[in-house]
């Protein structure tokens, strides 16, 4: 038995692209086409600006199309604040893919206000609106377990956020998006900077994304088919299960990991490794399996995980 993960035998080839990004449209403090200017110039082929849809900034949806060129395009978007969270703070939910006409929720502020959509309800509103939605920086929003079951439209959870790694050393989100593939959510994982040029928070975290065009829609598609993996610069080539094994060919590593289930991992630990096979009987017959690769400078890539369709043990305690 062979499983891939999609990103892999989709058509077309990879192209690098930041999905959350802040300008002067917002908090940020470089104006949209400085900020565009430089992820292009930093080899990005596409970039999503998304500032902050809150009436404080006039609810934000940044036209970005000028700044598109013959080998760099962006995507609409907005980080969409609406509802409390169980901890009583605002909602961030991360929508790529909005129309520009976007309804505006009843968000002055960052602060809630009564009578607003709820997050799960404005999350469902982008989705049906044509966008990618995630679930935008877990741990450094304090997001609950049941937090996080609320938003049941989302297509991905932010695993990784640079600006949050740099910023404040909450940077994941990796144990609510596990927690959600357990309980049987087919939710995808992504890796952003959330830059706001303020800090070192940029070029840090990125996804790579198959599709045949460098274009808005064909990227969209893959997007939301699971085309992509994320990175912050060790390359993914393949990432497949055969027998049981997890097969990852990548760039050079110094670990590839098969992660699951409640306790279920494993690795194979070596030097500049370009292929991994992980013995899959430490994942306790976990229904979805994804790779993680690290490399000699500790920098990461994540797969989405592949859904294998068993049925899952009780997990071990060794």
């Amino acid at each position: 038995m062979t499983l891939r993960d999609p990103a892999f035998t989709a058509a077309g080839r990879f192209w690098r692209g930041n999905l959350h990004t802040h300008s002067t449209r917002s908090d940020g403090v470089l104006a949209p086409e400085e900020v565009c200017r430089r992820y292009r110039d930093e080899g990005y082929d596409f970039l999503a600006l998304t500032d902050h849809f809150v009436g404080h900034y006039d609810y934000p949806i940044v036209d970005t199309v000028p700044m598109r060129t013959n080998s760099f395009t962006t995507i609409l978007g907005a980080e969409l604040h609406s509802g409390a969270m169980a901890n009583g703070e605002l909602w961030h939910i991360l929508a790529v893919g909005l129309p520009p006409d976007f309804a505006p929720s009843n968000s002055p502020s960052f602060l809630p206000v009564a009578g607003q959509e709820t997050g799960p309800q404005i999350a469902a509103r982008a989705v049906a609106a044509g966008a990618f939605v995630a679930i935008a920086h877990p741990q450094w929003s304090g997001l609950t377990a049941q937090d996080a079951r609320s938003i049941t439209a989302a297509h991905a959870v932010e695993i990784y956020n640079h600006g949050c790694a740099t910023g404040c050393d909450r940077p994941d989100g990796f144990a609510l998006a596990d927690l959600l593939l357990t309980e049987g959510r087919a939710l995808t994982m992504i890796a952003t900077d959330d830059a706001h040029f303020s800090e070192p928070d940029h070029f840090g975290g990125w996804v790579m994304v198959k599709s045949q065009a460098n274009e808005p829609e064909a990227l969209l598609t893959a997007l939301k088919a699971g085309h992509f993996y994320s990175t912050q610069g060790p390359e993914l080539r393949d990432v497949r299960i055969e027998d049981d094994h997890l097969v990852v060919e990548c760039s050079a590593a110094a670990s590839i990991i098969a992660i699951g289930w409640g306790t279920g991992a494993k690795a194979v630990h070596g030097h500049s490794l370009t292929r991994g096979a992980v013995p899959l009987e430490r994942l306790n017959n976990s229904p979805w399996v994804r790779a993680a690769v690290i490399d000699a400078a500790g920098k990461r890539a994540w797969s989405n995980p592949i859904w294998t369709g068993a049925k899952a043990a009780n997990p071990r305690v060794v």
